[in-house]
């Protein structure tokens, strides 16, 4: 699988790559939406798995306190939006959870390719946090985050 090895990682200062997906309705939801208001995007491997659960509980937990400093979340898997749906129901979340099936978008954010699981390299999703400023530009791109504890150490990091 060519690129699997030499994904492209972004950094702060790169212009985040535009994407259109739909959400667990099947609305669809544009990174342009976002223009004027910084926002997290975050990739994640699976919904209503632990540790994405914990995750997703986190961020649905400090929302109001990011939406007060500016901040919106968005949550990108390669879920169909029915699964995304039950999980959102299941988790009352309360932020967009997108679906990247084909993984296009997950691959232009450097989010899917190799990694180690289990010490074993597998080819995946790569659980990633990204914050972009409200012109569309990454301002933090941290990549293999752990799913607990990761909200709480991005909000020390961001202030919030």
């Amino acid at each position: 699988m060519q690129g699997v090895t030499d994904n492209q990682r972004l950094s702060a200062g790169d212009t985040a790559p535009a994407f259109t997906l739909a959400d667990a309705d099947g609305k669809e939801v544009s990174l342009a939406d976002y223009r004027g208001r910084k926002v997290i995007v975050y990739f994640y491997p699976a919904a209503s798995t632990p540790g994405c659960t914990k995750q997703a509980c986190d961020f649905r937990d400090s929302l109001a306190d990011l939406d007060g400093a500016g901040i919106d979340v968005v949550g990108i898997s390669p879920d169909k939006p029915a699964k995304l749906a039950k999980f959102r129901d299941a988790e009352q979340l309360t932020f967009p959870l997108l679906s990247d099936p084909d993984k296009s978008v997950l691959t232009a954010w450097g989010a899917f390719g190799e990694k180690t699981m289990y010490g074993k390299k597998v080819t995946g999703v790569i659980r990633s946090t990204f914050l972009v400023d409200e012109q569309g530009k990454i301002e933090v791109a941290q990549y293999n985050v752990r799913a607990t504890g990761h909200v709480a150490k991005l909000r020390r990091d961001l202030s919030v």
